[in-house]
């Protein structure tokens, strides 16, 4: 078994170390949230107060962190990864960022003698509780092979993607591709719902028929329907707006880059940009639904209990 640091206890990173422990791993992880240590450690991660002390002795370090910002500051400096890992430390990040970021961190690790692979993951916090992830792997070959016995105690599936970059590319388009099936998902139960329509008996019609997708299945918007999604907890997130805008707007960004028409995800960045603008980046981003409503209310949504 194998010494392993990680870097962002969060709501992924908390249940994606923990699942390493379970499988015989020690694991020491850092975060600067106390809240977030806490949970971790719970889950038998030794929890320890700065990157360098995470790093000692570590065979792989691990990053899940909300902006490219915060990996490239983890990366970089004096109190940093580069800093304080051996050399022969495997450096794999989870995080969803732009692909400039990504294609940084595998030339500067290079350039310093490190070997990194970007292994973005795809699932959710479902996934990352019940270690089914999708991890999509980035780099060179044989650097993916030793990257995929680390993962694969917290993957479902590890998809090798190719050359650097390729991991990270494969979760932007996945995760664009999400949000606009997220905006069918929430026009489609609202209007299941004015046409009187039981709103299990019409999951059931969805999911073995056409309308059916990731978003159907564990985010549906209405109460009562699926223990995964937000609609049974004040939509309180299991995917924060505040990320599916961040993700988004990567996403149409590089659209923009590789001279491409994106408006269906255009317009998801869009209903996120507003929700944000409306103070409720922190709540869940199937909250889109409520801007289906004429006038906003949902079932399900009592904006009250979040005063």
């Amino acid at each position: 078994m194998s010494t392993i640091a990680w870097i962002g206890l969060g709501h992924m990173g908390a249940p994606m170390s923990g699942n390493l422990v379970a499988a015989g791993h020690t694991v020491r992880g850092f975060d600067i949230a106390p809240a977030c240590i806490e949970a971790a450690a719970a889950r038998g991660v030794t929890t320890v107060g700065s990157v360098a002390e995470a790093l000692e002795g570590a065979e792989a370090c691990f990053t899940s962190l909300p902006m490219p910002a915060h990996v490239r500051g983890v990366y970089d400096g004096p109190d940093g990864i580069w800093a304080h890992a051996a050399s022969d430390t495997l450096l794999l990040d989870t995080s969803t960022v732009d692909v400039d970021t990504s294609r940084w961190c595998h030339d500067e690790s290079s350039a310093r003698g490190f070997t990194f692979v970007d292994s973005p993951v795809s699932g959710g916090t479902a996934g990352a509780e019940a270690h089914s992830l999708t991890f999509m792997l980035g780099g060179a070959a044989t650097d993916l092979e030793r990257a995929k016995a680390f993962v694969e105690p917290m993957a479902g599936s590890v998809i090798l993607c190719g050359e650097a970059t390729a991991g990270i590319a494969s979760k932007l388009v996945n995760n664009m591709m999400l949000f606009v099936s997220a905006l069918g998902v929430a026009e489609g139960s609202q209007l299941a719902e004015r046409l009187g329509l039981d709103p299990t008996v019409f999951w059931n019609v969805a999911n073995v028929s056409s309308g059916a997708s990731w978003p159907q299945r564990t985010w549906y918007p209405v109460p009562g329907v699926v223990s995964t999604g937000a609609a049974d907890k004040n939509f309180d997130a299991t995917f924060s707006l505040d990320l599916a805008r961040k993700d988004c707007s990567l996403a149409v960004q590089a659209g923009e880059s590789a001279g491409l028409n994106l408006p269906a995800a255009e317009l998801a960045l869009a209903q996120f940009e507003q929700l944000v603008g409306e103070g409720l980046g922190a709540k869940d981003t199937m909250l889109i639904t409520k801007l289906v409503t004429p006038d906003g209310s949902l079932r399900g949504y009592d904006p009250s209990l979040d005063a």
